[in-house]
């Protein structure tokens, strides 16, 4: 039987602590907590739990159209998280053509600013406040994520934290890049 390391990050208060340090410490805040718990009762998970974390930090002087967001997930089959950079772009009409221009330029700036060897997905969302509104004008907004990868969880809550800190500085260059800046609505 393996078991795991002696430093290994197994439940989540622990996991909570060592990437909240480490995104701290880069000066973001902590604005936003919720710790939730779930248990399915029928269907294909019957009988599993899962204890689930939300953390959502800004920078005091930054601007209220960015944010961190970190996801947590204790589950029986082990921790999963991530933390994301959360930035509003200019309206769904401002954008350029969405599949090669602008879902390119996101990507590029993934790859470019991020930490190598993990898994950085980048979503792009667009939401109406109703049906009836016209569609350029809908909102819309961009994450970068990082997915803590098992790892790091083994290696301890000091890897974590630390990968947490690297990933928000890689957060910091990419908000200051050009290339997001022309996405960026103007204050």
């Amino acid at each position: 039987m393996n078991r795991p390391p002696e430093d290994a990050i197994l439940t989540l208060e622990p996991f909570m602590d060592a990437v909240r340090e480490g995104v701290e410490s880069a000066g973001w805040e902590l604005s936003g907590m919720q710790k939730t718990t779930s248990h399915q009762f029928e269907g294909r998970w019957e009988g599993d739990s899962s204890r689930s974390a939300y953390l959502f930090f800004h920078l005091p002087d930054g601007p209220d159209s960015v944010s961190v967001d970190v996801f947590l997930d204790e589950t029986s089959k082990g921790l999963t998280g991530n933390v994301a950079l959360v930035v509003d772009l200019v309206p769904l009409g401002a954008l350029a053509d969405i599949r090669s221009a602008v879902m390119g330029e996101l990507g590029r700036l993934s790859a470019e600013f991020l930490p190598t060897g993990h898994r950085t997905p980048v979503t792009l969302r667009f939401r109406l406040g109703d049906g009836s509104e016209d569609p350029d004008r809908a909102d819309s907004e961009v994450r970068f994520k990082l997915r803590f990868p098992r790892r790091v969880l083994e290696s301890g809550a000091s890897a974590v934290s630390g990968l947490a800190l690297t990933t928000v500085r890689a957060f910091e260059a990419l908000m200051h890049s050009p290339g997001l800046a022309s996405l960026v609505p103007e204050d």
